[in-house]
């Protein structure tokens, strides 16, 4: 097996749990590995684990657990078996779920999301894209896969030198109607984002009952409907639903159909800022708030941008939200830390001649665990405010 050795002075970071090494990390390498080997990592003397290697991507290794005892087939079956079992202790009723989060199950560049007997992939490594079907024989003969097929971001592909068309392993890409525990949604592959559905914003959705009886509901960037429906099933008055994407706003319709759901609703296809425009324009306010937008940062580059952007819309949101009404927030770029997402928060709240009381804050819900060590594991952000 190919070795690679750490600069001097690099491995505290390893030690303490993250699973990456970058390429300017790299003191030699011995071997001639290629890219999706397995290779052994050192510092100056000692082994630190084993991992696969990419000699093209700035994460040169991506590390396995320090259970790893050289058959990978045995170490991809049991760490999937361990993340549904995790996740089945969480959800023990529910068919659908985040089954494997990459990193975080010391799977590497794995995602797969569960829709009752259908798997949807991303992969974003090297090494586990070369060895995809050993994944696809645990989905199949371990636990009765029915349909498995990839749903990658071409961004985070490309990154990793891998080609960018999805691949279907196993039947077909079908139609699935889910449900999050209480609610059922209707998941059509072909036209949702990311994988099908978000399955970090669960138990924050769940949440968003405790507040939302009787109250008048803004759900912008909607998605599938989530927050706006759990709102509505805690007896909302009414409920808009809003996003720019036609394709969300009638999934959004009909799985706010689905769940026989009865708060009055609109449900509007626009740009979110524009639409915070007019509403600030006509004065118009509501007793709830949500926005979930979409990732702002991609990158550390872009962090400056993403706050402003963060800053921007937490103040058209504040703008219109009624007196003692909630703001609820979202970040979902894991480049933003959550002390700079809240103070882009609070500032757009003051540019907005609003004071916030934060009652509540949460990160993904517990099919999305993270490593202490390895802050790329713990993304998204969610808060909630009382709006004075």
């Amino acid at each position: 097996m190919a070795a690679i050795f750490l600069k001097k002075n690099e491995s505290r970071r390893i030690r303490n749990g993250h699973q990456w090494v970058f390429s300017n990390e790299i003191a030699k390498t011995e071997g001639s590995p290629e890219s999706g080997v397995l290779a052994e990592l050192y510092d100056q003397k000692e082994y630190l684990g084993t991992g696969f290697y990419n000699k093209n991507s700035l994460i040169s290794l991506r590390l396995l657990n320090n259970t790893y005892e050289d058959d990978l087939g045995s170490y991809i079956k049991d760490s999937i078996l361990k993340a549904n079992d995790l996740r089945k202790t969480f959800y023990p009723n529910r068919e659908s779920y985040r089954m494997v989060f990459s990193e975080s199950d010391f799977l590497p560049g794995l995602i797969i999301d569960k829709y009752n007997n259908t798997y949807v992939m991303q992969v974003y490594c090297f090494g586990m894209n070369e060895n995809i079907q050993l994944v696809v024989d645990v989905l199949k003969n371990d636990l009765g896969a029915e349909n498995i097929f990839t749903r990658n971001d071409p961004y985070f592909r490309k990154l990793e030198g891998l080609p960018e068309d999805d691949t279907v392993f196993l039947g077909e890409a079908t139609p699935e109607t889910i449900d999050d525990g209480s609610l059922k949604y209707k998941i059509d592959f072909a036209s949702s984002q990311k994988t099908g559905f978000y399955f970090d914003q669960c138990d924050n959705r769940e949440f968003i009952e405790k507040i939302s009886g009787g109250k008048t509901v803004l759900d912008a960037f909607c998605n599938s409907g989530g927050f706006g429906m759990h709102a509505s099933k805690a007896g909302a008055g009414f409920v808009t639903f809003l996003d720019s994407s036609t394709g969300e706003i009638e999934n959004a319709e009909k799985n706010f159909a689905l769940n026989e759901l009865t708060s009055e609703t609109d449900f509007i296809v626009m740009d979110v800022f524009d639409y915070f425009t007019k509403s600030i324009d006509a004065g118009r306010t509501f007793d709830i708030v949500m926005v979930d937008p979409p990732a702002f940062a991609k990158s550390r580059k872009s962090i400056p941008t993403a706050l402003k952007g963060y800053a921007k819309l937490n103040k058209m949101a504040a703008s219109c939200v009624g007196v003692n009404g909630y703001l609820v927030t979202s970040s979902c770029s894991h480049h933003v830390s959550q002390e700079d997402f809240l103070e882009a928060v609070i500032s757009g709240a003051s540019k907005a001649n609003r004071k916030l009381q934060q009652v509540h804050f949460n990160g993904a819900s517990f099919d999305h665990p993270s490593i202490p060590g390895m802050n790329e594991t713990t993304y998204l952000k969610f808060a909630v405010f009382k709006v004075f």
